[in-house]
This record gives C-alpha cells, structure tokens and sequence, in this order.
C-alpha cells in the first residue's frame, strides 16, 4: 500500500510535563501533533458527537500522534494548549467572534501562556496544599485532568435530573477539586465539608489559589468598547472555533 505523508507539529504543554509521572509520554512536556484531514472534518460535522458535546474531544484525540498518551490524563491546561494548536494548525490564527453586536477579530498566535510558579511543581505530584484564611482549616487539592471535568459534568446532569432547578456546577467542582481536609482523604468526609463546613470567601480564596497554580494558556482577548475603555474577555469556544464556516 502507497504511504503518505502528513505534516505534524510539536506542542508545548503549559505544565511542561511536571506533573505527570516519569513513565507517562506527557512528562515530556510536548506533544506531537498531525494537521487537520477530511477525516477530522467528518469528526466535527458528526451529528451524535455534536449532541453527546464530545465532538471536540474527539477531534483532538484523533490529532494526537502518539497513541500511548492517555487522553484523559491530561490536565485542562495542557488540553486548551493542544486545543489552540490545533485551531492554528488546522484553519491559521484568525478567529472571528461577535461581543457586544459587534465583530471581533482575535490573533490567537497571540495568545500566551499563564505564568506560573514552576518550581511548586515538585516531584511530579499533582497535589498542593492550602490553609483555609477564614475557618483556619488545612486542605490539599489537585488540578483537574480530563477524566475529572468529565466525571463532574455526569455528576451536575445527574443532579439536575433529580432536582431540575440545582445549580451544583461549584460545589461539585469544589469535591473533585479537594483531595484532603483536615489529613482525611475519604471521600465522605471531603464531600461533608464541601456541603456543610467550607464557607464562601475560603471557597474563593481557593479558587483563586487553583487559578494561580494551573499552569494554562490564557483563553481571553481584550475588547475595546467606543470610550476606550479596554476590558479582557473570555474567548467563546464551539465548534466554530475550528470550522469558521460551520
């Protein structure tokens, strides 16, 4: 059989592999990435895949190289990263978006990493520790991975199911989050705290801990309004986003 060439390209992860173990092909730090086929096309334009939400998933899986790497093993930083590339790679760095009636044109080569304390990032273990400000109490948490956002969205549609007026999306967030309190990693006993002891500003104040640690890429662009007065904005993010003419 005629082989064929397809071009790939090398990724940078935010986290440049430190948080993942020795053994894991994420601990290099890059990962090896094909252009965009027909094939993929046919991925964004599935009708099942675009209804279960997994068609972008899906998409980057397929763009990934090396098949030893566990997709779900990556943490959400470093998959908005391969993401990204992706887009460029696929269909160039122009991307159209409407905010406030108006269009917006963003250069996403220009979007940069977060900068991040690397050296917390110590013996390639993905736990950190924080002290509640407010209630003094002592916790370790984790930086989510895809396998977490995935368990976390079947959990929050599972609670709607029950109760259709929930809105769960922060504290189950919180649960996956948290990998001890107090010395316990029991689950129980994380989600006791998470429901009935962990007040709002320690919430916050560790939502801003977990922000400041994940390393990232930084998925906003900066909008100037007709006073000039500049504001910076989260990047919306469908299937658009790889197919402007979907």
């Amino acid at each position: 059989m005629t082989e064929f060439n397809i071009p790939t390209e090398t990724v940078e992860l935010p986290s440049k592999g430190l948080l993942y173990p020795e053994d894991s092909p994420l601990a290099s730090g890059t990962v090896e990435m094909k252009y965009m086929t027909a094939k993929e096309e046919d991925i964004l334009t599935n009708t099942n895949y675009i209804k279960q939400g997994t068609a972008i998933n899906k998409l980057l899986k397929s763009l990934i190289v090396d098949k030893n790497i566990n997709f779900n093993d990556l943490l959400i930083g470093d998959k908005n990263a391969i993401m990204l590339a992706a887009r460029i790679l696929s269909y160039g760095k122009d991307y159209s978006v409407n905010y406030n009636d108006e269009e917006v044109n963003i250069d996403l080569s220009e979007i940069k990493e977060k900068e991040v304390d690397l050296s917390k990032f110590k013996d390639r273990k993905n736990e950190f520790a924080f002290t509640l400000p407010k209630s003094g109490n002592s916790l370790t948490f984790k930086l989510l991975t895809q396998k977490d956002e995935e368990s976390i969205e079947k959990e929050i549609k599972g609670l709607q199911k029950i109760n259709k007026t929930a809105q769960p999306d922060v504290t189950t967030r919180l649960k996956y989050m948290i990998t001890s309190v107090n010395g316990s990693s029991e689950q129980k006993d994380i989600r006791a705290f998470v429901d009935n002891y962990l007040l709002a500003q320690d919430a916050r104040e560790l939502r801003k801990a977990y922000i400041e640690i994940n390393p990232d890429v930084n998925l906003v662009f900066k909008y100037e309004d007709s006073e000039g007065r500049e504001e910076e904005v989260p990047m919306p993010i469908g299937l658009n986003f790889f197919w402007p003419d979907l």
